[in-house]
């Protein structure tokens, strides 16, 4: 079932440090973006990635492409 709200969760492989981010998929087919929030500041702003963008971004996670800050 797709709802208007964003279901929010965070990755499996998130540890309890704090440093983590929220994604909600639910809306990838009634608005083709997925919403990003920061875990620690729920109310805070949302940013809404466009779903090919996030696509493209977690392939190069995986792929290793995106470098070390």
């Amino acid at each position: 079932m797709t709802t208007e709200h964003p279901q929010w969760f965070k990755s499996s492989y998130s540890n309890t440090g704090g440093s983590c981010v929220e994604v909600a998929t639910n809306l990838v087919a009634l608005r083709g973006i997925v919403p990003v929030r920061d875990s620690k500041d729920v109310a805070g702003p949302v940013l809404d990635v466009s779903t090919p963008a996030f696509a493209a971004f977690v392939s190069g996670v995986k792929a290793g492409d995106l470098g070390t800050a």
